[in-house]
């Protein structure tokens, strides 16, 4: 690569802070513990918050992943970093794979995630919220693995007019890529929807 003047596409220089935890809201226990090998669907999501750069300034993508195949089921933008955002994601996952009550959503311990619409919307659902330890990234690993995925992917180098684009952008990449056709190691190099079209006994247990 070197030779012929080819150098990989990184993560770009600018950073955002997405995790506010400097607040008094009830944190819930680390109930994942990186257990991130998941023999069941609907069963253990994670959710996470990144940031895109736009002409009109940053957009905010939070996602819903299932551990399972790893497939995104649940993704909004906005301009803003706050509760509707992940209200929004959340309240798309779940009209999306319409999962039983007792599913562990696991996120971080941001003032998003900690507040009280967050929290009642997780509760009626049926869900048990688990939050990482404070500071620790690794916590929620396959959701920062989706996060780099997108931006090295799709996102670097992309310079986006809108949150119009972002959401047309992501959504395309989302859907039409990393959901249905992108290999994942961790599947046995095939993709969340091929993974889980194998395993449809599981998925009915």
């Amino acid at each position: 690569m070197r030779q012929i003047g080819l150098k990989g596409k990184g993560e770009p220089k600018r950073f955002v802070v997405t995790t506010d935890s400097n607040h008094h809201n009830p944190v819930a226990d680390n109930l994942l513990d990186r257990r991130f090998g998941v023999s069941h669907p609907n069963r253990f999501w994670v959710a996470d918050i990144t940031y895109i750069w736009s002409k009109a300034g940053w957009v905010y993508l939070a996602v819903v992943i299932d551990l399972f195949s790893r497939m995104v089921v649940g993704w909004a933008v906005s301009y803003r970093i706050d509760t509707a955002l992940v209200c929004l994601a959340l309240e798309k996952a779940v009209a999306k794979r319409n999962p039983k009550a007792g599913l562990l959503l696991h996120s971080d311990r941001g003032v998003q995630y900690t507040c009280d619409s967050y929290r009642r919307l997780a509760q009626s659902f049926g869900m048990v919220q688990s939050m990482s330890r404070k500071g620790n990234c690794w916590d929620n690993a396959v959701a920062e693995s989706f996060f780099r995925t997108l931006k090295v992917e799709r996102v670097n180098g992309y310079l986006f007019e809108s949150i119009a684009e972002v959401n047309d952008v992501v959504g395309k990449f989302v859907d039409d890529y990393f959901n249905t056709r992108r290999f994942h190691s961790t599947l046995g190099h095939v993709s969340p929807a091929d993974f889980e079209s194998a395993n449809q006994l599981v998925a009915q247990q």
